[in-house]
């Protein structure tokens, strides 16, 4: 719309000139918007967009009076944003322009060194009449009519839209869901819930669409899960923590979950690594150890003994996958994704069953775990009494080479030859191991399916 004949009532303009001193930073660009305006522009534009191979990443937050308006997560050295009371640039919230003042703020997720980078901001608005312009033609699918019960089903909990950096629209992904064969899938747009309009809409009978947002701050990121409103991502020293944060998506009955942990952070993936030793893991519940491809660039071998290490602490933490996925990818490629046991295919019942450990992640067998101590029996996510415990495995879809584990606080137990399909149990002594798991590795050792654990209560 930049390019329309239309008639711009300057705003405001902003310019400056960053170092490496200001990476990691919020700068405020307050505006006001006056009344009787009805579309809004934004154009924010950088130079140099890398120095010596370090992409800078600036983003954009923006804030009406009443709070958070949208924002915009991605690549590139040129931001056009664009809000009427119909319509909004990808990120952003369409609704009428409250008169007041407005804030545009440039987060700073990377900031090259060595060289200064120079931006302007230009804000303008129009009162000019708003047309309506006609949405495409939908593609018709069966909206909700009933409502699964007790069961197994596959999903995913991390995915990126148009929304933030993806390249793909809602549609689209929905689309890929569902030619996967998935129950449910969570959008996890970075930083932005733009992607959760109308989002209940969304669900269909064959298909379960879930709220989220992926907190994606400068040390670290993470998933809230189940939540509709934006969370404030921006952790500020004395001011606000992500225990603070992580608490208030479980008081309103969302998920948290540390995501990638230990992913390649800065320069290459901006706070990707979770670097809060408060929330180390804090009080989180649960930790995507599973991100993308198994053998990716999130080094997901190393997520999952960090996970087994916390076990071995005491923790009792949920691993989680999540395919991370910002569009298509090959028909044969294999990402992790969860297998949940819930009482409903619904949101709740889904994030209860996870939060409880109800689940496996799978780039393809099903491997349940199951345990038996006295009159006890349990599966992943319960706690078995202290004492001689029979654990059993059943599995299948393996391909041929496959090697069934038995992981017990942290260590191999056990190791044979997993056939195609089968089951296996073990006598395990409770009142030494605190935990275990089972796994299904590839001949070359990669993953192909974890377990969550089954539990032992603790000694006095």
């Amino acid at each position: 719309m930049w390019g329309e004949e239309v008639h711009h009532r300057m705003q405001a303009s902003f310019s400056g000139t960053l170092t490496e001193r200001d990476w990691k930073r919020h700068i405020s660009h307050p505006f006001e918007v006056p009344s009787g305006a009805t579309r809004l522009f934004i154009r924010l534009r950088f130079e140099p967009p890398a120095f010596d191979g370090i992409n800078t990443m600036l983003c954009l937050s923006l804030f009406d009076p009443a709070g958070f308006r949208g924002a915009g997560h991605r690549g590139g050295a040129q931001h056009d944003v664009v809000i009427d009371a119909l319509h909004a640039t990808p990120g952003y919230m369409p609704g009428s322009l409250q008169a007041g003042q407005w804030d545009a703020v440039i987060d700073t997720h990377m900031v090259a060194p060595g060289a200064p980078c120079h931006y302007t901001l230009d804000i303008s608005t129009t009162d000019e009449p708003v047309a309506p312009v006609a949405p495409p033609t939908p593609t018709p699918v069966t909206h909700l009519t009933k409502t699964p019960g007790r069961g197994w089903y596959r999903g995913d909990l991390h995915a990126h839209t148009i929304h933030s950096d993806g390249k793909w629209d809602i549609p689209a992904l929905l689309e890929a869901a569902r030619a996967r064969h998935l129950d449910f899938v969570a959008l996890t747009d970075h930083n932005t819930i733009a992607q959760l309009h109308n989002l209940d809409a969304l669900t269909t009978d064959d298909l379960l669409v879930m709220g989220g947002m992926e907190l994606t701050t400068f040390w670290g990121h993470a998933l809230s899960l189940g939540t509709r409103r934006w969370i404030d991502w921006r952790v500020r020293t004395g001011e606000r923590s992500m225990p603070q944060i992580a608490a208030e998506i479980e008081k309103e009955g969302g998920l948290f979950v540390i995501a990638h942990p230990l992913a390649p952070g800065d320069p290459p993936c901006t706070g990707c690594d979770w670097r809060y030793v408060d929330m180390m893991p804090g009080t989180a519940r649960a930790v995507e150890v599973w991100n993308g491809l198994w053998n990716g660039d999130s080094n997901n071998e190393a997520a999952l003994a960090l996970w087994y290490e916390w076990l071995n602490w005491g923790l009792r933490i949920t691993a989680t996958a999540g395919t991370d996925a910002h569009g298509p990818a090959p028909a044969e490629a294999r990402p992790g994704f969860n297998v949940v046991y819930a009482t409903r295919r619904d949101e709740g019942a889904i994030l209860r069953a996870i939060a409880h450990g109800r689940l496996y992640l799978s780039s393809g067998p099903a491997l349940e775990l199951t345990g038996t101590s006295g009159t006890t029996t349990g599966m992943m996510g319960d706690i078995l009494p202290r004492g001689a415990a029979t654990i059993q495995a059943r599995w299948r879809d393996v391909p041929p080479g496959a090697r069934l584990r038995l992981i017990a606080n942290g260590a191999q137990i056990d190791e044979d030859i997993a056939t195609p399909g089968g089951e296996r149990s073990w006598m395990l002594n409770g009142s030494e191991a605190q935990w275990c798991v089972a796994e299904i590795r590839a001949a070359d050792g990669e993953l192909l399916a974890v377990t969550n654990p089954i539990y032992f209560e603790p000694g006095e």
